[in-house]
């Protein structure tokens, strides 16, 4: 009876020992929860409103951060459902979700997609309530979204949201049930080209001249919206793209497009290239991304900037 007794208080002992030390055995095994609470890297979240927006918009500075061991987070509000001119619905969503996360195992990130339908984002309190959870659990350094002003509702609607979020995300009791951030992110716009009511209007240019060739390699996993044409294809279209059976040729058609969307964007900003880069430097880049700082959320200086963007050459 006594041993029988004894045996029963040392399993109860145990389980207690077991079940209190599981949580600081799981925390301990997980390498981005250390590395965020010592503060030595970097953690981005970038908002798009479709798989393939926020790639476009940030894979390059994505594959940038992530090659110096930085943690980046590439969402899409919408699951896509309807961005294709022959197939729809659940099919499409599933076929995109797939494309988004290859781009992203290609550019060294994470990436996730939201079961919100495509053409119908609203910025909803529930919705607000998901951006919002979704920085915290990022615990975001910066956030980076689309302005919200654009020619696609859920463009606009994203940038809403985003905005939405910059101030509750520290708010302890709105979504009390995720931890709000002690400190605020820097929120970032990615750059677009409409002019009302204000034209886009870069703080940061980022050089991807060393990890173009990366970025277009990434995006050739976008096959729905890239040699397809997505929403607005047709079999027209497809006639004039290389098929899947000659790889180079379509290599070459997406890097042809690239190299003037990306060179486009260095030309037309190559004074703030020459100010983050020199002079010297920043008159022979060729391809860039730009960034917009939001005047929500924290407000940074040119050094906190180069911290968030540890790229620049040293001044």
């Amino acid at each position: 009876m006594l041993i029988s007794l004894r045996n029963g208080l040392l399993l109860v002992a145990a389980l207690v020992l077991f079940v209190g030390l599981k949580p600081a055995v799981a925390q301990a095994q997980s390498p981005e929860a250390t590395e965020a609470d010592s503060g030595k890297k970097l953690r981005i979240i970038c908002f798009g409103a479709h798989p393939d927006d926020a790639e476009y918009k940030s894979g390059g500075s994505a594959i940038k951060w992530a090659k110096q061991g930085h943690h980046v987070k590439l969402v899409s509000v919408t699951n896509g459902d309807i961005g294709h001119w022959q197939m729809s619905g659940g099919e499409l969503a599933q076929r995109r979700a797939a494309e988004s996360a290859e781009v992203a195992k290609r550019m060294g990130v994470t990436s996730e997609v939201l079961d919100i339908h495509d053409g119908e984002l609203m910025p909803t309190l529930e919705n607000r309530r998901k951006i919002t959870r979704l920085i915290r659990d990022w615990k975001a350094d910066i956030v980076i979204s689309h302005r919200p002003w654009d020619y696609h509702p859920d463009h606009r609607n994203v940038g809403v949201l985003v905005q939405d979020a910059a101030f509750m995300v520290l708010v302890p009791y709105f979504c009390p049930d995720t931890p709000a951030l002690e400190k605020n992110p820097v929120f970032l716009y990615s750059s677009d080209r409409f002019q009302k009511p204000y034209p886009f209007r870069p703080d940061v240019a980022v050089s991807l001249d060393d990890v173009f060739e990366e970025k277009v390699d990434a995006l050739m996993a976008l096959e729905s919206q890239i040699f397809e044409g997505g929403a607005l294809g047709s079999p027209e279209f497809v006639a004039k793209v290389p098929p899947a059976s000659q790889p180079e040729l379509r290599r070459a058609y997406l890097h042809d497009r690239w190299v003037k969307r990306q060179g486009g964007e260095a030309k037309q900003y190559r004074g703030l290239l020459q100010q983050w880069y020199g002079e010297e430097l920043g008159n022979k880049i060729q391809f860039a991304e730009t960034f917009e700082v939001c005047e929500y959320g924290r407000q940074p200086t040119p050094e906190e900037l180069r911290e968030l963007f540890p790229f620049f050459p040293a001044r």
